[in-house]
């Protein structure tokens, strides 16, 4: 049975109900597919496709998020490519879609993260756990500790030079369900920035992400020689940028960082 779908930017695909060949484009959205169950459908993942590690060990690899080999992916013959704005190529999603139905992502908040979980799992069959996953994290964001005094973060995903995380992000969504106030919340998506310019802006915390950049102890003291008085913790990145199922662990972790 056919069946149409449109994707968050807008595209409409159809695609084979419910799809029994799906490749995977992006991380998050692959340990969403196996927390809905969907073992024997997924066929294909990418390199960084790092959870669960039977997957990771186990399932085709077809290149990175951004370096998609299109002759692995052919091979697989999938009825279902599951992507993301962001996180792959526009011209490697545009020739996979001269081919497949691809769906797309396009998440900067976590309403937009419980919407992708609900409409995967329409269109994989998967409605029922999709939705009980979908409550559970509602529940679990809206049960979070309130602080009394906000604090000012900056949050940075790379180093050489410095990012950090702007207003229009997931990232920053997290942020502020915390409670947190995002000192870069007027700048878009990834901004770089001088280390000076962030002692204007009298950060509380800066938080390092374990990725895409993976901050170690080391890089705290560069950033503390400016900041003396801030609060400098290295963080899970998953925990903060991981837009699927992994919203269900970030809340235990969010609430630990809040006490």
């Amino acid at each position: 049975m056919k069946r149409q779908f449109t994707d968050m930017t807008g595209r409409t695909i159809e695609v084979n109900y419910p799809p029994q060949r799906i490749v995977s484009l992006v991380p998050s959205q692959t340990e969403l597919l196996y927390d809905l169950g969907l073992n024997d459908e997924v066929t294909g993942i990418t390199k960084f496709c790092v959870h669960p590690e039977t997957w990771f060990r186990n399932k085709q690899r077809i290149g990175g998020t951004k370096t998609v080999h299109i002759d692995k992916v052919k091979e697989l013959n999938p009825d279902l490519i599951i992507a993301n704005k962001e996180e792959n190529t526009r011209s490697q999603i545009e020739e996979l879609a001269a081919m497949f139905p691809v769906w797309i992502s396009d998440i900067k908040t976590i309403g937009q993260g419980l919407q992708m979980i609900c409409e995967v799992g329409d269109m994989t069959g998967k409605m029922v756990p999709a939705l009980q996953l979908c409550n559970d994290i509602s529940s679990g964001f809206l049960n979070l500790p309130k602080t009394n005094r906000p604090k000012k973060v900056a949050y940075f995903i790379w180093r050489n030079p410095w990012m950090c995380a702007g207003g229009d992000t997931f990232i920053s969504d997290m942020i502020k369900r915390m409670g947190w106030v995002n000192v870069l919340a007027d700048k878009d998506r990834y901004p770089e920035i001088d280390l000076q310019e962030l002692v204007a802006l009298q950060p509380d915390t800066i938080l390092l992400s374990s990725e895409p950049y993976p901050f170690k102890e080391a890089h705290i003291a560069e950033i503390r020689a400016v900041l003396p008085a801030a609060d400098i913790q290295l963080v899970d990145g998953e925990m903060f940028s991981w837009y699927g199922s992994r919203m269900q662990k970030a809340v235990p972790y969010l609430q630990k960082m809040l006490r």
